[in-house]
């Protein structure tokens, strides 16, 4: 499953689809590869569907844009996180794998989308997994089963209100 597009949702549309497959008693990780430096209301939630539901923020913020890490910090920290969620896949200790943010970590260049779609291929047979990100890229799309774009339509950032607490974080 991909969430992909310009507009608001998909990390929430992949958490949506975690909450579903919990209530049906599947084991589900969400494997962050951007976030992981700021607090943050989902962190919360999922403490309280655990073990069940577990979340790695891996990330260390922004990469290539608005980013803090030089570039050689923000390869060795997607590296270093991929290897994490190739393990974490393969141990098929889960029934669900999300891969939060995987779509931008392709599209800036940082991941080869041919290790994705690898990962895909050899993945246990019985293991969803949903990626999430901005600009999917067309062989995610072509290899996915379902893929929801999400579109802005409008957003408060354009009108200054900033993020909110319970909204954005």
């Amino acid at each position: 499953m991909v969430y992909t597009g310009n507009g608001k949702g998909k990390t929430t549309a992949s958490m949506g689809q975690a909450l579903r497959a919990v209530g049906q008693g599947l084991k589900v990780l969400m494997i962050q590869f951007i976030k992981g430096t700021w607090d943050y209301g989902e962190l919360e939630s999922i403490k309280r569907l655990g073990p069940d539901f577990q979340i790695k923020p891996l990330g260390k913020g922004f990469v290539c844009s608005n980013s803090k890490l030089s570039d050689n910090e923000a390869l060795e920290n997607i590296n270093k996180s991929w290897e994490e969620a190739e393990i974490e896949v393969y141990s098929d200790k889960y029934d669900m794998v999300i891969l939060d943010e995987i779509n931008y970590v392709i599209d800036y260049g940082l991941l080869s989308v041919d290790n994705v779609l690898s990962l895909l291929e050899k993945k246990p047979k019985r293991l969803h997994i949903i990626l999430t990100g901005r600009n999917a890229h067309k062989e995610v799309v072509d290899k996915a089963d379902l893929v929801t774009e999400m579109l802005e339509i409008k957003h408060q950032y354009s009108r200054g209100i900033k993020a909110q607490k319970g909204i954005e974080f």
